[in-house]
């Protein structure tokens, strides 16, 4: 264990569910501010943070196509539910004096900058957090592997992927109280087990760049922090050695 963070550079995968709260869908303030006061304290720690944020919690484009919406269509709306998702994130850490910028991979001038990889990578060197929103820009793609597409992108050390429960189990613990959690996997073990982690093009895409992914309880307040020290409660998914 130690005092001093383990990554220097990481991106920070947040759902559009883990903003609701308890609530059945939108925006839980609260949540929002938590979660910004953990990559606060992060920030505060010397690590130069990016994250990506879901639009589940305002639409998802999977369930708009099964209620018989056309994909692609579905898949841009949800795209916009994580812009929004963005600016609030973005609100809530600028209110606490942590400067930020949200880049879309949909150009809305108006509202946020595009994505510029080299301008990104500068912003995090100066001590910005960076929002990644809209996904990768492209239907059919979920926020998933743009968060694997923008961590590669960035260089980053590590894919934190903040979840609803304090790592990978082999069910839903909160369904299947005989679940096994996991400590350690394999990429190729995630993707044999078909582990509910992140979908195959994400996990496919760290595992060709040798991207860590650590997936931790998002709802812990601290745990961010605790898991950038090597502590707390977490699964992390590496090539075997």
């Amino acid at each position: 264990m130690t005092s001093t963070p383990a990554y220097k550079r990481v991106l920070l995968k947040v759902s559009g569910e883990a903003l609701m709260g308890k609530r059945d869908y939108g925006l839980d303030n609260e949540v929002v501010s938590r979660i910004a006061q953990d990559v606060s304290a992060v920030v505060g720690m010397g690590v130069q943070v990016c994250l990506v944020i879901g639009g589940g919690n305002i639409f998802r484009g999977v369930s708009g196509a099964a209620n018989g919406m056309e994909r692609a269509q579905a898949d841009y709306i949800g795209m916009l539910a994580t812009v929004m998702n963005a600016l609030a994130m973005q609100n809530a850490l600028e209110r606490i004096g942590v400067p930020t910028r949200v880049q879309s991979a949909i150009p809305m001038s108006t509202v946020c900058e595009p994505y510029i990889r080299r301008r990104a990578e500068r912003h995090m060197e100066k001590g910005r957090v960076v929002i990644f929103a809209a996904g990768t820009g492209n239907p059919f793609f979920t926020t998933d592997t743009a968060a694997a597409l923008r961590a590669t992108e960035m260089g980053c050390d590590a894919l934190l992927k903040g979840t609803q429960v304090d790592g990978v189990y082999s069910a839903d613990p909160r369904k299947d109280a005989n679940a096994t959690r996991y400590d350690e996997l394999s990429y190729l073990q995630v993707l044999a087990r078909d582990l509910s982690v992140m979908d195959a093009a994400a996990i496919s895409l760290a595992r060709e760049n040798a991207l860590p992914i650590i997936v931790f309880n998002i709802h812990a307040t601290g745990a961010f922090a605790q898991v950038m020290r090597g502590e707390g409660l977490f699964t992390r998914i590496t090539e075997v050695k």
